[in-house]
């Protein structure tokens, strides 16, 4: 239990802003999930887009503050398809 403790701790200790921009990344995910999961036979991708958007940008950012390479370029893919997609919904 003293090591789930630990890796929080020190997470939090080494950097506090991607800290929480990586919580708020994955809070975020979890609710647009959350939200598709529960939607899935009549998708609303205009509420779950959103916070899939936010999650990935917060979760970029992070990802940059910590000098995650793979996480970056991953996160990247996600901001980028998640931009199209709400183009796609809004915009065209």
């Amino acid at each position: 239990m003293q090591n789930i403790k630990d890796f929080w701790t020190d997470s939090l200790r080494s950097d506090p802003v991607a800290h929480y921009a990586e919580m708020l990344g994955a809070v975020s995910v979890i609710i647009g999930s959350s939200i598709l999961t529960y939607t899935v036979l009549d998708p609303r991708p205009d509420i779950f887009l959103p916070f899939y958007f936010v999650g990935s940008c917060a979760s970029f950012f992070g990802a940059y503050r910590r000098g995650l390479p793979w996480v970056l370029i991953l996160c990247g893919w996600f901001i980028i398809m998640n931009s199209i997609a709400l183009g796609r919904l809004y915009i065209v």
